[in-house]
This record gives C-alpha cells, structure tokens and sequence, in this order.
C-alpha cells in the first residue's frame, strides 16, 4: 500500500501492524480524523494564546488592534499545529477506541 506525501497519515503508522488491512475508505476516514485532530489542537492553541496575550498590547491599541491580534494568534496555532503533540494523543487514542 502507498501513501503520497500529500496524505496526512504518517507512513510508519501505517506500516505498524494494527494497519496492514486497510481499505481505501479507512484511509480516507484516517486522513479525515488526523485533519479534525489537527484542527482541534490549533483552536486549543488559538484559546490559551487569544487568553493570556488579553492584556498585551501586542497589535497596538486603538480600532482594529483585536483583529489583527486575532489574525496573529490564528496564524501562529495554524503554523504550530501538530507540535504539542496533542493532535497526535487524540488521532490515536480516537483510532485504538473507535474499532
């Protein structure tokens, strides 16, 4: 079986055995749950950071200032997404527990 490397399934997850029989309809489902995970661990982060950067005055003060803090945390929680680890802890938690 081969995944291209535009498929969000790590390689070496799949190569493990619990994964061997795959369908392509499971790989679908797989890659559909890792991209919810992902999208989960960058609002977790987009909270803590939109919580403790409230009072810094990081965009300015004045009109606009909470838009474009709102854009910066975003972003940042987009870019850092799959580095705490937390996506991961869920993907497979959700895949060993929804059999």
């Amino acid at each position: 079986m081969e995944i291209n490397s535009n498929n969000l399934i790590n390689k070496d997850l799949l190569q493990t055995k619990k994964f061997d029989n795959l369908k392509t309809e499971d790989i679908k489902d797989n890659e559909q749950l890792k991209k919810v995970c992902n999208d989960f661990e960058s609002f977790f982060l987009n909270q803590i950071m939109d919580v403790s950067l409230r009072s810094n005055k990081i965009a300015g003060e004045g009109p606009g200032s909470d838009i474009i803090k709102s854009m910066y945390t975003q972003s940042v929680a987009d870019n850092a997404t799959g580095s705490l680890g937390i996506s991961t802890m869920l993907y497979e938690f959700l895949t060993q527990n929804n059999k």
